[in-house]
């Protein structure tokens, strides 16, 4: 059933509780080695540990419950070299990274089949070195010229187990289920990618109130393992129909994502500073787009959860964008009052130009039929600001209008949980003692109290090609987990209204 309030839940998982603890701890030490020369050594360490019940289907009944556990660590390192002299600017640059993403989860569907619980226990490291360098040169006072390179090397490491459990949730997280049949997933496998990216910009001044500028530049993320996915599902080419370990290793994993991006665009002050613009238009060609996804599947018969990571193929993303800033009311400035003006508009046609799925067992070009998720058209925002000082202190008044155009959750397309444009009001009202010693604060954000989605869950039957939703008898979607499927929506706050106070000693 539809909830009476969207911001409401029936959902009645609640163990784990939800909890996360998160440290970390960095360093940054800067030494000045000669006029011209500076070493830095940047350094950090972060750890997370998260528990969380997620309730797919929002009801009482255990229909499609995750109770799940995720632990996150990782160390860096990072020197710099940078080099000021006159006319040149360098740096030479090492970077270290060592991280694990440990996940576990049960996916429970009881009104499906009593006590059906599948476990996943997964484990994915990471382990990146890169090396970089980018300088720039003036030619003279208006013209520079800077060039950049990055060189990656990337490896993972995944372990992978998924076990389906009768009788309940997995012992992991306190269930009485028992284990039923073999693993569906008892993957150990490793990867290496690496990749050269450079950098080039070419920037003119007229003069020192305006910049002219165009640039390219190359991306690069690594591939890897899906922590969710189902190593049985692995399309088979031998005999015995059984996936072998390079079928599944070729199933689980994903190729790296590349990106060439280029740029032009306009830096300028003008009006004697009072108007400050930027300008900018970009061009941006993906390959072997990353597009991560939850699907229902069939493991040993019974039904179950599966997660897919897909590379697409090819897109592309060219757009403007615009921001500006003004000072207005130059008589006030006399008196210490401030009025500005600031805002941004932004435009951007993204699609995908090829997206390789396999329909029926036939490797299909979907792409007209998907779309770039949670990339609106467009998307605006102004800023109008008013501050003066009372008492020796300063009082801010700021209200900003912001707007983002339609917005897909998945490439596929769905009315249920897709967002239609929509404005959000927000509004500050603050005082701050003289010296910053103290402040305090009015706030409203959302003051139209306006509905609108966010994210969401969807487990209903669609067209494989062009992904229109498939209805039932009774007019709503047909589920493909659990009894009647599972379709969510999540919307973002209400009307709030807050004060805040600070103290600085």
């Amino acid at each position: 059933p539809v909830l009476d309030d969207v911001f409401d839940t029936r959902g009645a998982l609640n163990d784990p509780i939800q909890e996360i603890e998160a440290y970390g701890l960095s360093m940054n030490i800067t030494a000045n080695l000669t006029d011209t020369l500076t070493l830095k050594s940047i350094s950090a360490w972060r750890k997370d540990d998260t528990t969380t019940p997620i309730d797919f289907d929002a009801l009482p009944a255990v229909d499609l419950d995750v109770p799940g556990i995720y632990r996150n660590k990782q160390i860096s390192q990072e020197f710099q070299l940078q080099y000021d002299g006159g006319p040149l600017n360098a740096l030479l640059g090492f970077y270290y990274l060592d991280a694990s993403a440990d996940t576990l989860f049960d996916v429970r569907i009881f009104t499906t089949f009593a006590g059906l619980t599948a476990f996943t226990q997964a484990d994915v490291d990471t382990e990146t070195y890169a090396i970089f360098a980018d300088l720039t040169y003036d030619f003279t006072d208006q013209l520079s010229l800077s060039l950049g390179g990055r060189y990656t090397w990337d490896e993972r490491s995944a372990s992978i187990l998924r076990q389906n459990f009768l009788g309940g949730g997995s012992p992991t997280f306190g269930g009485a289920g028992i284990p039923f049949g073999g693993p569906s997933t008892d993957f150990q496998g490793s990867a290496k990618f690496k990749k050269f990216t450079p950098r080039a910009s070419l920037s003119y001044k007229p003069t020192p109130d305006h910049n002219i500028y165009a640039s390219f530049s190359q991306g690069f993320k690594g591939g890897g393992f899906d922590p969710r996915g189902v190593g049985v599902n692995a399309p088979t080419a031998n005999a015995s129909g059984i996936p072998s370990d390079a079928e599944v290793a070729s199933f689980l994993s994903f190729r790296p994502e590349k990106v060439d991006s280029y740029e032009v665009g306009y830096k300028g002050s003008l009006m004697d500073g009072a108007l400050n613009v930027a300008l900018a238009a970009f061009y941006t060609d993906y390959t072997d787009v990353q597009i991560p996804g939850s699907v229902a599947c069939t493991v040993a018969g019974l039904p179950s959860f599966c997660g897919v990571i897909n590379n697409a193929g090819k897109a592309t993303l060219k757009g403007v964008e615009l921001e500006a800033f003004a000072r207005l009311g130059e008589d006030l400035a006399a008196s210490g009052d401030q009025l500005t003006l600031s805002g941004a508009l932004g435009y951007i046609d993204a699609q995908y130009d090829q997206y390789i799925t396999n329909i029926g067992g036939v490797p299909t070009d979907v792409a007209q039929f998907r779309q770039v998720q949670n990339t609106p058209e467009w998307t605006a925002s102004g800023t109008f600001a008013y501050s003066t000082p009372i008492g020796g202190g300063d009082l801010y008044f700021g209200t900003t209008l912001s707007y983002r155009s339609k917005v897909n959750q998945f490439e596929i397309a769905n009315p249920f949980i897709d967002q239609k444009g929509f404005a959000l009001w927000d509004a500050n009202l603050v005082y701050t003692a003289p010296d910053d010693r103290w402040s305090i604060g009015l706030h409203g954000k959302n003051l139209t109290n306006k509905r609108y989605k966010t994210s969401g869950y969807t487990f209903v039957a669609a067209d494989p090609t062009t992904g229109v939703i498939i209805p039932g008898a009774n007019g709503l979607p047909v589920g493909t987990l659990g009894p009647e499927g599972t379709l969510t929506a999540f919307y973002g706050n209400p009307r709030q209204v807050f004060i805040s106070a600070g103290v600085k000693f």
